[in-house]
């Protein structure tokens, strides 16, 4: 009983330890750093461009601001601010949320419940054209 309870519990220590990430770190010296940053032009160019878009410059009136309000806002961002938001510009995609994860977890679901029902009980689940 006691060897059992041994091995499940290695069994279970070394798949935990299978599954964990690895990780590296180290320390980045400051200049380094300095090197990842553009210039200020090209962000302030690349932000500029997507607030020329007929949608974000209606949604941004309906907010109240003027197009001079949001270039003094601009203006007073330092540069890092800018690359972050000019970065961020490229990740975004405006009315193009497809929803394929919600597809396919609600497929495997459904897969897992079929295996269960399968393996669990005497039925059997067949599907048809």
């Amino acid at each position: 009983m006691a060897r059992k309870c041994v091995v499940w519990c290695l069994i279970s220590a070394i798949f935990i330890l299978g599954i964990a990430p690895r990780l590296e770190a180290a320390f980045v010296p400051s200049q380094a750093i300095n090197y990842m940053y553009s210039d200020r032009g090209s962000d302030l160019k690349a932000i500029q461009s997507a607030l020329e878009s007929r949608l974000v410059q209606q949604r941004l009136a309906d907010l109240g601001y003027s197009s001079d309000e949001i270039k003094d806002k601009l203006a007073l961002l330092s540069d890092q601010q800018l690359h972050s938001i000019a970065q961020k510009l490229d990740s975004l995609r405006v009315g193009q949320d497809s929803g394929l994860g919600i597809v396919i977890a609600v497929l495997v679901i459904i897969i897992l419940i079929i295996i269960l029902i399968n393996l669990t009980t005497g039925h059997k689940v067949i599907v048809t054209k």
